[in-house]
């Protein structure tokens, strides 16, 4: 049975011993989520004086603090010793030219060349250089025909292929090889043969050096091993101009058109070893950052040992740097407005636990950061939870849902829609208390496309869900979709439908309503089709 099938069943036939009268009580507090409370908070979340929200930077803090405020203001309890921040240890690698020089001459990076590479550091001293051709190996033609570039410095042709009066000498026709088309297919059989270094020759490189901007350090969780391992086959690669090639060249008697064209000229490999002396130094720097999970807390009653966690991330990818005037990526959907459904979700029950009306379980409302960073606050949540993972009842997590998707623009659902992911891939009790909130409260058409293992979104592996599903907690994915905005400055606060981020906010709260008030947590039941790891 396909998933519309096994879907339409529940509906038609599950669903009967889950399904319930609308509860006022539940209605009630729905009602506390509201669009005008909703863009109180994703205008400042979303607003230029956050910078972006990125992780470990000052806009970042800055939502962090205007969230714990919130969660101060609604009487939620601070759970981390009393705060409510749980510190992110993140490391920064940055992979830096130290050194480069080439017969005496000092090379400067974002200059003379742009580099790439990884790994441990390393000092490289060569008194000669292999002159690589097209770097090509073919049956017809072959550059490394008899060559042994293992540990040496090696210069290539980074574009093109060998054309002799219009003829590829590879393809035998007018039109050239995917030794050409293939952005990567030359480095790669340069990169198998084990070089120390390859120099990557090609005009197109001016441009770049025209654009270049200094690359940001990546950042990962701060674990006992950061030291970067050094792994076969990953030589540096340092992408230079024909003029830069003519530098390292001078002292071989060699030019660089000279070399190629005598390979042009002839139809043949023209592979050597020249003189040149080649010094330099690279290799990691890691710098400590800081950066937090917010974590607000409402106490249940008789089942209070058990938790249900909402969670949103709210951080973002920070200032661009492509040069055009708007500097700032809002984020408002991404996720601005999964961080104020959840704001809005904790306010609507700390009202409820006031009136005296509040949840049996337990309640965890989770900020997370470092998501666009490769899922580093939920991961480490995960990993150090406040609350123990076996007590954690479901994961209900909220990422962009104030906005259209491209595939329901114009449609006729396209105000009354939500892609969910994830809600039958632990649990079939979660799955159909979930298509039981929306039967009942909200009555939205859920799309499942996403939740198909052979997607090619892989949306399931993208969000911060994921690191209590692979724990074993039941989760369930709240997504409108990606839309034309997506990572860019353009993604603005006007550009938000607040009816409908209540509405999807409302179904997360009526879901969660029925996760934290019924007799029994929801049983792990399902061996998850979802491939096992990202």
């Amino acid at each position: 049975m396909n998933i519309k099938q096994s879907l339409w069943a529940v509906l038609v036939l599950g669903i009967s011993s889950y399904t319930f009268a609308q509860d006022p009580v539940a209605q009630k507090y729905a009602g506390v989520i509201t669009p005008k409370l909703a863009k109180k908070h994703l205008k400042i979340l979303s607003s230029d004086k956050f910078e972006g929200r990125e992780t470990g930077k000052a806009g970042g803090q800055k939502a962090a603090d205007y969230i714990a405020g919130e969660f101060k203001k609604l009487g939620l309890t601070a759970p981390v010793n009393g705060s409510y921040f749980q510190d992110v240890p993140l490391v920064e690698t940055a992979f830096e030219v130290n050194s480069f020089t080439a017969n005496g001459t000092n090379l400067t990076i974002g200059k003379d060349f742009i580099f790439t590479g990884s790994g441990a550091s390393k000092t490289i001293t060569a008194s000669d250089i292999v002159f690589a051709g097209y770097g090509i190996t073919t049956d017809n033609y072959d550059d490394l025909k008899n060559s042994n570039i293992q540990g040496k410095v090696v210069m290539l042709i980074n574009k093109g292929e060998p054309m002799t009066n219009g003829v590829s000498v590879i393809s035998k026709t007018a039109t050239p090889s995917d030794w050409t088309t293939s952005r990567s297919k030359r480095l790669q059989n340069i990169m198998s043969k084990g070089p120390a270094l390859i120099l990557a020759v090609s005009p197109d490189v001016s441009n770049s050096l025209k654009q270049y901007r200094p690359a940001s350090g990546r950042l990962s969780l701060k674990k006992e091993n950061t030291a970067p391992s050094t792994r076969p086959g990953s030589a540096a690669i340092v992408y230079i101009t024909p003029e830069t090639a003519n530098l390292i060249l001078k002292n071989s008697g060699k030019t660089f058109d000279g070399l190629k064209s005598s390979i042009d000229n002839s139809g043949a490999a023209q592979t050597q070893t020249l003189k040149s002396d080649i010094n330099m130094n690279y290799g990691p720097s890691l710098k400590d950052v800081k950066s937090v999970n917010v974590l607000g807390y409402l106490e249940g009653s008789d089942l209070k040992n058990e938790v249900l966690v909402f969670s949103a991330h709210y951080d973002h990818i920070g200032l661009t740097t492509d040069g055009g005037k708007d500097k700032v990526n809002n984020g408002a959907d991404d996720d601005g407005s999964g961080t104020t459904g959840v704001l809005e979700i904790a306010r609507a029950y700390a009202k409820a636990k006031k009136e005296g009306k509040g949840p049996r379980r337990s309640i965890l409302f989770l900020l997370v950061t470092g998501e666009e960073k490769g899922l580093l606050g939920s991961e480490w949540y995960s990993e150090h939870p406040v609350f123990p993972m076996a007590n954690t009842v479901t994961d209900l997590n909220i990422d962009m849902i104030g906005r259209v998707g491209e595939e329901y623009k114009g449609s006729a659902d396209s105000a009354n829609y939500c892609y969910l992911i994830g809600s039958d891939k632990l649990s079939t009790d979660l799955h159909k208390i979930s298509e039981n909130a929306n039967a009942v409260y909200t009555k939205m058409k859920i799309d499942y496309k996403y939740n198909d293992p052979k997607d090619p979104e892989r949306i399931y592996y993208r969000s911060d869900h994921y690191n209590f599903a692979k724990h074993g907690v039941p989760i369930v994915f709240y997504f409108n979709g990606v839309h034309e905005d997506y990572h860019k400055p353009s993604d603005e606060f006007k550009k938000i439908n607040f009816p409908l981020l209540t509405k999807r906010a409302q179904l997360v709260f009526f879901t969660g309503w029925d996760l934290a008030n019924r007799d029994k947590r929801p049983v792990v039941d399902v061996k998850n089709d979802m491939p096992n790891s990202r």
